[in-house]
């Protein structure tokens, strides 16, 4: 089985999973847009990066953090959320995978991470995989280690009975 864990957004990243071990993880491929050179998703690439990985595998898994708008963040910045969120639902849909979502509150709790900072989904990340501690060395590198205990997390909870996350 593949698993693919994902932090939506432009600065979010995947981690890939298979036979249940930890082979991968990048960040979101991303394009510059309009005048600003503002970060959007590179759909394209995104698809390309999870196509390649598939192989012809007949299971697949696709776990997205199933996050929402919160209080005192600004319209702009939930509508671009909003809309990376929706280009990778879209992407997975087209590609017929099965996805599945976990709130943060859920994967994080699994983790002992409530209250903790963002910082320390990373430390968490790196105690379980010592040999991706070079691929989350930097503080920026959170997204990376969300998305690898994101995927975790699924793993952790996937039966023959499917997902109750």
């Amino acid at each position: 089985m593949i698993v693919f864990g994902i932090d939506p957004g432009v600065s979010g990243a995947l981690s890939i999973y298979e036979n249940k071990k930890l082979k991968e993880v990048i960040d979101m491929p991303t394009m510059s847009e309009g005048k600003k050179n503002k970060k959007q998703i590179n759909a394209a690439q995104l698809s390309l990066e999870i196509k390649q990985r598939i192989n012809g595998s007949s299971e697949t898994a696709v776990v997205i953090e199933h996050v929402t708008a919160m209080p005192g963040q600004g319209v702009t910045s939930m509508f671009n959320f909003g809309q990376s969120f929706g280009v990778i639902k879209g992407i997975c849909s087209a590609l017929t995978l099965p996805i599945y979502f976990v709130r943060p509150v859920k994967w994080k709790k699994h983790f002992n991470l409530i209250g903790s900072s963002k910082d320390a989904s990373r430390t968490k990340a790196i105690e379980l995989f010592p040999s991706f501690s070079n691929d989350m060395a930097k503080k920026k590198d959170a997204n990376k280690a969300d998305a690898i205990l994101i995927g975790r997390y699924f793993l952790d909870h996937f039966n023959n009975e499917g997902f109750h996350g």
